[in-house]
C-alpha cells in the first residue's frame, strides 16, 4: 500500500458506486460512508482484515446510505474506521491512519477517522460516521469540522455493524453548518423543531478541559448566548465525570462483548494496539459493575429529561484537549481516552443529540464547542448550530 493510500481517509482499492437521484435537497453535493455501513455488492471490512475475510459482500445497502443518495448526493466511496469501531484516536494499523488535514502531526480522532478526514480535506461534502462513545464528535473537534451525534435511535442503523447497540448512533460530518443541517433533513425523522433555550454551561465539563481549551472556547460560548440569551451555570454530574465514565465503560463493555465476543472467540482475529486490550477488558467486565451502571443510567436519563425537556441546551467543550500527537505513547493515549470519554459520556448515557462546532484553535490545532439538547430535538439543534456559526463569522 502506498503512503498516499495509508494517509487517505478512503478505503484502499476500487471504490464502490451507487446510483443517486438527479435532483433533491442534496443535489450537487457528494458524500462518503464509514466502512461499517453496507453497500450492496461490496464487502464491509469494519476496519479489520479478518472481519473482511470472514464476511461476504453485502447483499443490500444500508438505509442511511440510501437516504443520502435518494436526496441527490453523489456517493464517493467508503472511509476508514478504527477496527471494529472500538477506539478514539483514529489509528488503523491495517489500512493506514488517515491524515488530520487541520493538524497533520496529530491523530484525526476515531473511530470515524476516515469520514472526518475526507470532509476536512474537502474531498466530500458530507460523510457518514457512527458515534458510540464520541466517534463523530471527537474527530469533528480534532479536524476542525462540524459533526453530529443524533438522538439515539433517530437514524436507522440497519445494515451497519454494531458495537454497543444501546449507545450506537449514525452520525455525520460536514465542513459547513448548512450542509450538516441539509444532511439531517434527509436522515432525521420529522419534528423536533420547537425553539431551544436557555443555554446551560456545564461546569464539570469546562473544568475537565485544559485551561487553554476552555479559554479559547469562551468567545464561542458568548456567541451562543447572543443567540439564546445569557447562560446559566450548573453542576450536572455531582457523582463526578470519572464516575459517569466508569458507568459508561461498564455498559459499553458488556454490549461490545455480547455483540462481537462470539466472533472474536471463534475467529481469533489479529487486533491492533489497544483494541485487543479493550476487548479483553470487555470480556472480563464485572457483572456487578454493569448492574450498577444500568441503574445509574436510568436515573441519569430521568435527571436529563427534567432538565432539558423544555428546550434547554447544554454547552461545553467537545473535547477537553486538542488531538494527541501521532507519536503519543500508549499511556498518554489511554489518559486522553479516559478524560475525553468522561465528557462525551454525558450525551451517550443520556441518549441526547449533540453537535460539535469548529470554534477555535489551541497550539495550531482545532477544538470544538458542543451544543447538546434533549432526544428528538435534532432538527432544532442543527438550526441553532447554523445560527451560532453565522454569529461567529464561520462559513455557513
Amino acid at each position: 500500500m502506498s503512503d498516499e493510500d495509508r494517509a487517505s481517509g478512503f478505503m484502499p482499492g476500487k471504490r464502490p458506486s451507487l446510483p443517486h437521484a438527479s435532483g433533491g435537497p442534496l443535489a450537487g453535493l457528494t458524500f462518503a460512508a464509514k466502512d461499517l455501513y453496507d453497500v450492496a455488492g461490496h464487502p464491509t471490512t469494519y476496519g479489520n482484515p479478518d472481519w473482511a475475510r470472514t464476511h461476504g459482500a453485502a447483499v443490500s445497502t444500508a438505509p442511511a446510505v440510501l437516504a443520502l443518495a435518494e436526496a441527490g448526493a453523489r456517493f464517493l466511496g467508503k472511509t476508514k474506521t478504527v477496527e471494529l469501531a472500538f477506539g478514539l484516536t483514529g489509528e488503523n494499523v491495517w489500512y493506514g491512519t488517515p491524515l488530520n488535514p487541520a493538524a497533520p502531526d496529530r491523530f484525526p480522532g476515531g473511530s470515524s477517522c476516515g469520514s472526518a478526514s475526507v470532509v476536512a480535506r474537502g474531498e466530500a461534502d458530507i460523510a457518514l460516521g457512527s458515534d458510540t462513545g464520541g466517534s463523530v464528535r471527537i474527530p469533528a473537534s480534532y479536524c476542525g469540522i462540524y459533526g453530529i451525534r443524533p438522538s439515539w435511535g433517530a437514524v436507522s442503523l440497519v445494515g451497519a455493524r454494531a458495537l454497543a447497540p444501546s449507545y450506537d448512533t449514525a452520525g455525520w460530518f460536514a465542513a459547513r453548518a448548512s450542509v450538516l443541517r441539509l444532511a439531517g433533513e434527509a436522515l432525521l425523522p420529522e419534528g423536533g423543531e420547537a425553539p431551544l433555550g436557555p443555554v446551560l454551561r456545564v461546569q464539570e465539563a469546562w473544568m475537565n478541559a485544559q485551561p487553554a481549551v476552555a479559554a479559547a472556547l469562551a468567545p464561542a460560548l458568548e456567541s451562543v448566548e447572543k443567540v439564546l440569551g445569557s447562560g446559566l451555570q450548573l453542576w450536572l454530574v455531582p457523582e463526578t465525570l470519572p464516575a459517569l465514565y466508569e458507568h459508561f465503560r461498564a455498559l459499553q463493555a458488556e454490549e461490545a462483548w455480547a455483540t462481537l465476543g462470539g466472533w472474536i472467540e471463534a475467529t481469533k482475529p489479529e487486533l491492533g494496539p489497544g483494541v485487543a486490550e479493550r476487548f479483553a477488558m470487555a470480556r472480563d467486565m464485572d457483572p456487578a459493575k454493569v448492574k450498577a451502571a444500568r441503574s445509574f443510567r436510568q436515573g441519569f436519563r430521568h435527571r436529563l429529561a427534567a432538565l432539558l425537556g423544555g428546550g434547554a441546551v447544554l454547552a461545553y467543550p467537545t473535547s477537553p484537549l486538542v488531538a494527541p500527537k501521532l507519536d503519543a505513547s500508549p499511556a498518554e493515549q489511554l489518559w486522553v481516552r479516559e478524560v475525553t470519554l468522561a465528557v462525551t459520556s454525558i450525551a451517550g448515557m443520556g441518549g441526547l443529540c449533540e453537535v460539535s462546532i469548529p470554534a477555535a484553535t489551541v497550539d495550531d490545532a482545532p477544538v470544538g464547542l458542543s451544543l447538546v439538547a434533549a432526544p428528538g430535538r435534532d432538527r432544532a439543534l442543527l438550526a441553532l448550530a447554523e445560527q451560532v456559526a453565522d454569529r461567529m463569522g464561520l462559513p455557513v
